[in-house]
């Protein structure tokens, strides 16, 4: 079951990756990594259950929080930019 989850969280971060390289425009590359954040939130939640490691779960919070940022900074850039 956890295999499973790796491999398809696996293909949904390579997916958000290829749109991040080859996005039309700066709005999607920003979309794709924020979803790319995400997932990875999701699956360091993830091995905090699969480890037993409460402490997995506060890196994630920090790795949450610090991808929330970086959207909200790219973002206001790229607001400003036009």
């Amino acid at each position: 079951m956890s295999l499973l989850f790796f491999v398809l969280v696996g293909a949904g971060v390579l997916l958000s990756f290829i749109r991040v390289i080859i996005g039309p425009t700066s709005s999607d590359r920003v979309a794709a990594l924020d979803t790319m954040n995400v997932m990875l939130t999701g699956l360091i939640v993830f091995l905090a259950y699969v480890f037993d490691r409460a402490i997995y779960l506060d890196i994630a919070l920090v790795y949450a929080l610090l991808s929330f940022l970086e959207t909200i900074i790219v973002s206001r850039y790229l607001e400003g930019r036009k």
